[in-house]
């Protein structure tokens, strides 16, 4: 997607086991009081790349406007859990360190992310709340992958589901070598006892997915601990699709701008 007055820059930073990449997309007008919003990209934990993230992230940009940084993460099986999400807190800890010379506000550190990206922007929050070297204001999970032990997962065939129960397997199994893991709050946060502390969250979830009622349990899981949750379902789309149904990134964008107003930051339309 090309948007106007969307500039994007590659580079990399540094990550705990080498460097990681990323892309900066930035609004001609985003200066200084605007979000600054991390994306991770899905691909069930074993692919994908910075181009899957393209859509949402310069959507993201210029409509909010926000500053976006999308990070490539370390992917299984080569690298499984936590190599991922170890990533992705280096990411945000960067992005925190350098928000003035990206000219974006500090305050309004947001991650966001898709399927496996949902997934590590979920846990990154939890992260970022357990360790407390900087704050994330909000978080945006589209159709994540929340459940390891795929207890919830719904039926493919009566949801025409484009994603089954045999693809979600086989991305935990290499994501996830050890069963204990599956257990962990980090990648199972609806395991998880303590999920007060996190931040403002907005879950979208698409009809015809299997991981939609994971999802929505988790936003209320998140609201019955009194975490401020948005939670939206959208009819007659599928799993790949909701990345880039424009439906839900307007709704990401008022959320993000409900974020930015309560925060003191007003933003002016992209």
């Amino acid at each position: 997607m090309n948007e106007p007055h969307v500039s994007r820059e590659d580079f990399i930073i540094p990550g705990p086991e080498g460097v990681i990449p990323v892309r900066l997309y930035r609004h001609a007008q985003a200066e200084g009081n605007v979000p600054l919003v991390l994306y991770f990209h899905g691909g069930g934990f074993n692919t994908g790349c910075l181009d899957d993230a393209d859509f949402p992230a310069s959507f993201i940009a210029h409509h909010c406007p926000a500053v976006v940084l999308s990070v490539g993460y370390a992917l299984a099986p080569q690298h499984p859990f936590p190599a991922a999400p170890e990533d992705a807190y280096a990411a945000a800890q960067w992005a925190a360190r350098n928000a003035r010379r990206l000219n974006a506000a500090a305050k309004l550190l947001v991650v966001a992310g898709d399927d496996a990206g949902g997934s590590i922007a979920a846990g990154l929050s939890m992260m970022a709340r357990d360790r407390k070297e900087f704050s994330i204001a909000a978080q945006v999970l589209i159709a994540p992958m929340l459940d390891p032990s795929m207890t919830l997962l719904g039926d493919a065939a009566r949801l025409k589901s484009e994603l089954t129960a045999a693809q979600c397997a086989q991305r935990y199994r290499q994501y996830l070598p050890k069963c204990t893991q599956r257990m962990h709050p980090y990648v199972a946060p609806l395991e998880s006892l303590r999920l007060a502390g996190l931040p403002a969250a907005m879950i979208a979830t698409a009809e015809c997915d299997v991981l939609h009622i994971e999802a929505e349990k988790y936003a209320s899981a998140l609201i019955k601990a009194g975490i401020p949750t948005q939670v939206s379902r959208f009819a007659g789309v599928q799993h790949a699709e909701l990345p880039a149904h424009q439906p839900m990134l307007h709704e990401v964008v008022e959320f993000l701008r409900r974020q930015a107003g309560q925060a003191g930051l007003p933003i002016n339309s992209g």
